[in-house]
């Protein structure tokens, strides 16, 4: 059994782990990125409707995730929609999420205290958004200059729970082994499930509320289960 010293990384989930959940009107989510779309002679300028197969789009978007572990990013959405859209008008897209992106008060001092131990602090996010919305939001909570690698599978070909998008994130803390890495999440498919598969040992923080369309095949049992971020360190102790 891996001993708390021999382990060389802990990599985390983003929202609902280093983030607390909540619940996201969609709907209004989809108007917000709905004021991207750039109108053409065309298509209808109709917001709502744009709003509409956007949110289609997101699911077929997602299921790929969820049932190919087929990554994506916010351009590949507009073009599952069939529309065009301008990135510099994202904005309200962007801000619609910046409430929903606070990183919990636990993170400095757990990442402090892991990287302390000598042990690697690392993220694997499944997102569409790109790397600098979310390395913008660890520097502007404080916590950016604790993070040894990060991969975002809006960068890569792949989501969780593919093994390789969890060899991207051991390549990126640069640990080959991974029975010397724990994964830190919140859904049991892709973050408990995934790493397991990959062969890491899986924390599974259990609060999110995940919806019924983004639940897997397969729950996965965790190694341990931490009901805050502050319990990770006495979990890895006891291995």
């Amino acid at each position: 059994m891996t001993s708390a010293h021999q382990i060389e990384a802990v990599i985390f989930d983003w929202g609902g782990t280093l983030t607390r959940w909540h619940d996201v009107d969609f709907h209004a989510e989809s108007l917000a990125l709905a004021a991207a779309v750039v109108a053409t002679p065309s298509s209808e300028d109709d917001r709502h409707l744009h709003a509409r197969r956007l949110h289609e789009a997101g699911s077929v978007i997602w299921g790929r995730s969820r049932d190919h572990q087929q990554s994506a990013t916010i351009a590949d959405l507009f073009v599952e929609a069939g529309l065009e859209h301008d990135p510099e008008l994202l904005t309200a897209y962007y801000e619609f999420w910046v409430p929903h992106t606070e990183t919990d008060p636990e993170v400095r001092p757990l990442w402090e205290h892991l990287r302390s131990e000598g042990i690697k602090v690392g993220v694997l996010s499944n997102t569409i958004w790109p790397r600098e919305w979310h390395r913008g939001f660890f520097e502007r909570d404080g916590v950016l200059d604790l993070l040894d690698g990060d991969v975002y599978t809006s960068e890569v070909q792949w989501t969780k729970p593919a093994p390789e998008a969890f060899r991207a994130a051991m390549d990126a803390v640069e640990v080959n082994d991974p029975a010397r890495c724990v994964y830190v999440g919140d859904r049991l498919f892709d973050d408990v499930w995934g790493a397991q598969n990959a062969g890491l040992r899986a924390i599974h923080i259990p609060h999110s509320a995940i919806p019924t369309e983004q639940v897997g095949h397969t729950e996965g049992v965790p190694d341990a289960v931490a009901h805050r971020l502050a319990d990770i360190p006495g979990i890895i102790a006891a291995w």
